[in-house]
């Protein structure tokens, strides 16, 4: 008989080669273009200046910087740091003894330039330590925040592990000692051989080297830095100048990336990396949804493919090949608030590409935030390893019916605290060993063995001569000899650290949803503050020579409680203030400050002072409020008696005027905005208005648009001025709102006026 040839198998379709080994080849050449950012920010900072000194085009400079180096033997990166210092100010040509050495500060710049190429502060940290404050021997970076409570905020970390960092994520202020000391005194406290016994800092032993040092921002201590060496060192003061000199960046990249809310949940990371299997946390982010990677454990560092940097990615560059079935399960678990479970990711084998996940658990934790778990495909040679590493927690007994004779294995005399040679209990008489409440869990595990017949197990708490507590797994099966039951053998495992982690983990997601809760509430209250302060359309009649109408709008989300505002106020003197302002950021800092602001401008406008004097006790207050909020605003004063308004805006958009039906942007000298400088001064501009004209004061939720210039924005509103019918100011204000619109999903303010 002659069977039929058999087909050989499909050849795999073209392009589908490892989509994992792809992506880890990008993200290698992306990290290896990250790594030379810094290199090649400082030479075209260099030839930047070269440019302004030799007035020669940008070619030019580059090859003259290229020149000198070839000429003087210096390399690009040192003679570009040399020019950098030379034209900030920093000597660099003076003997060790009087500051750092020309060495250490090409090194101090190439860190700097390092550090402030990147995005986010841990990336900072990680710069400022690789590249500034390895060099002198340090192995570990902190930085913390200043809260408005004065309490520490650990924002940035480099060389510390992630349990050792939760540890000192908030400090209050009633922990006294270095810390606190130097946020108080503002000055550097150098520890060559650790801190005073009685104090306590993060390090690897007692006497390793230490340096606290403030971060100054705006004239005020912002933070704290914490720079730590293996072992005590010399922290002469060629070092300690370098130091200080590194710590002014990382003054000024303290706001850089998430802020508090942003924040993993305390303990979270140290918790899975507990975990023998694999875990991570996906983080959705805002607006977009997209997964991020936001922590994996060591064991799910092993399964990521040779990733370069996996965390902080998107989900799909560390897992592709799991991603779709990942952000399927993900959006389930937070859609309905209940974990999810597939028994493999993907369903089906794919040849040639990476090793499944197994048995993966989604478990939602608050708005944004995913925990995943599971387990890994790995050779039996593998898992047999580990399961000898944790042998230690399971111990095996066995009792015999026939003779009354039980035998206990050595881990289980110390998983019940028991010396070894005690008379081993049988499974039956363990109550008195257990917790009173575990009675009925032993009573039905005895039943089934002995009653049923069948294997079973349950978890009981067990309690020691010396009184402590622990949690024991018992799994038993029952020996049966020609259908009779003559004993029972299983084992007992301590499993209380798993219930620590998880009751942990409990306490983690119920810390986490109470503050998610206590969020929402204060948010929603700030806003309804706010529309109670500034409201969306208010009354403004009786005002001589002028009809007037302010509308305000919320963003789109209301979450996003914004800062800007408008005042319209008649004064003593027959006069009437108008301004309109926008304080940067959302949030309940920047409502805040809006009412502080808009309130004190109230005030100061009865002084009868001019508009620029106004502007500049506002910059002065908003130097001097908690969080140092910047804004910019457009304050005027119109004089009825001659139609005439005198004005300044603090780097705010410009007023346009429509007259005879054409509209036209008033031009203003260039102020700066308020809380960026001390001692700024404001230049006001007088206006003549004609009757019949109208005004328009505006902030920019109103123009703004993602995908468009300012000029552009500003053309359109000018053109919809133009094409407004005829009517009362309140038609007009309404229609410019429905027809001019940004998409930036921010707040508004409008301010209409007309000349009678």
């Amino acid at each position: 008989m002659i069977m039929p040839e058999q087909a050989p198998p499909p050849e795999p379709p073209a392009g589908t080669e490892d989509l994992s080994a792809a992506v880890a080849e990008l993200t290698a050449e992306v990290a290896a273009l990250r790594g030379d950012l810094a290199r090649r920010h400082l030479l075209d900072l260099a030839a930047g200046i070269l440019v302004a000194q030799l007035s020669t085009p940008p070619p030019d400079a580059a090859e003259h910087l290229a020149r000198l180096a070839d000429s003087t033997g210096i390399g690009p990166e040192d003679l570009a740091a040399d020019i950098v210092n030379a034209a900030s100010g920093t000597v660099v040509a003076h003997t060790p003894d009087e500051t750092e050495s020309p060495a250490d500060t090409r090194r101090r710049r190439r860190a700097e330039m390092a550090a402030e190429s990147f995005d986010t502060i841990d990336e900072v940290t990680e710069a400022l330590l690789e590249s500034g404050l390895r060099p002198f021997g340090a192995a570990a970076l902190f930085l913390w925040r200043r809260t408005t409570t004065d309490c520490l905020q650990l924002v940035g970390r480099a060389g510390v592990s992630a349990l050792e960092a939760s540890h000192w994520r908030w400090i209050p202020p009633e922990a006294k000692g270095a810390l606190h000391r130097v946020l108080a005194q503002g000055s550097p406290d150098w520890l060559p051989a650790g801190p005073p016994p009685v104090e306590r800092l993060p390090g690897p032993a007692p006497d390793a080297a230490r340096a606290v040092l403030p971060l100054w921002n705006h004239g005020s201590v912002t933070g704290l830095a914490l720079i730590v060496w293996p072992a005590p060192a010399d922290l002469d003061d060629p070092v300690r100048r370098t130091l200080t000199g590194l710590m002014d960046t990382a003054a000024r990249m303290l706001d850089v990336g998430p802020q508090e809310a942003a924040a993993e949940p305390p303990l979270l990371g140290p918790l899975l990396d507990l975990l023998t299997h694999p875990a991570m946390t996906l983080r959705a982010e805002p607006g977009t949804a997209a997964l991020r990677v936001e922590h994996l454990n060591p064991a799910a560092l092993q399964s990521s493919g040779g990733v370069h940097g996996p965390v902080g990615r998107p989900l799909a560059q560390v897992f592709p090949a799991a991603h779709a079935d990942l952000v399927h399960l993900v959006q389930s678990a937070r859609s309905g608030a209940t974990p999810q479970r597939a028994a493999r990711i993907p369903a089906e084998p794919r040849p040639g590409g990476p090793d499944p996940l197994l048995d993966v658990r989604v478990l939602p934790v608050g708005p944004d935030r995913s925990i995943v778990l599971w387990h890994g495909a790995t050779d039996p040679g593998l898992a047999v390893v580990r399961v000898l590493d944790h042998l230690e927690n399971l111990g095996s007994f066995e009792d015999d019916l026939v003779s009354g004779e039980s035998r206990w294995t050595d881990e289980t005399y110390t998983i019940f605290g028991l010396p070894p040679g005690t008379a081993p209990i049988p499974l039956r008489l363990l109550g008195p060993r257990l917790h009173p409440e575990e009675a009925d869990a032993l009573d039905d595990l005895l039943v089934a063995l002995t009653e049923r017949r069948v294997g079973a197990q349950t978890v009981v708490r067990t309690v020691r001569d010396d009184g402590g507590l622990r949690h024991v797994r018992i799994a038993a099966e029952p020996l049966l000899t020609g259908g009779v039951l003559t004993g029972i053998t299983g084992i007992y495992q301590d499993v209380s650290a798993q219930y620590r982690t998880e009751l942990a983990l409990t306490a983690a997601f119920d810390q986490l949803t109470v503050a998610q809760a206590q969020a929402a509430l204060r948010h929603q209250v700030v806003l309804q503050l706010q529309r109670a302060i500034v409201p969306e359309g208010p009354a403004l009649e009786g005002l001589p020579g002028l009809q007037v109408a302010a509308r305000y709008r919320p963003a789109a989300q209301e979450y996003r409680v914004g800062g800007d505002w408008y005042d319209v106020l008649p004064l003593p003197d027959g006069r009437i203030l108008l301004a309109v302002g926008d304080i940067a950021g959302h949030g309940i800092e920047s409502a805040t400050g809006m009412v502080s602001l808009r309130n004190a401008l109230h005030g100061l406008a009865f002084t009868g002072n001019s508009p620029g004097r106004l502007m500049e006790w506002l910059n002065d207050l908003a130097l001097h409020m908690d969080g140092n909020p910047t804004a910019t605003a457009v304050c005027g004063i119109y004089e009825p008696a001659d139609r005439s308004l005198c004005w300044v805006s603090a780097g705010h958009l410009p007023p346009l005027l429509l007259r005879d039906g054409r509209a036209q942007l008033l031009d203003a000298p260039h102020n700066i905005l308020l809380g960026a400088l001390p001692r700024a001064i404001y230049t006001q501009t007088m206006t003549r208005l004609l009757p019949g004209d109208t005004l328009l004061l505006y902030t920019d939720g109103l123009v703004e648009r993602r995908h468009a210039g300012l000029d552009e924005s500003l053309a359109v509103l000018r053109r919809a001025a133009e094409r407004l019918a005829p009517g009362g100011v309140d038609e007009q204000a309404d229609r410019l709102l429905s027809v001019v619109t940004g998409d930036t999903d921010d707040d508004t303010s409008l301010v209409v006026l007309r000349v009678s």
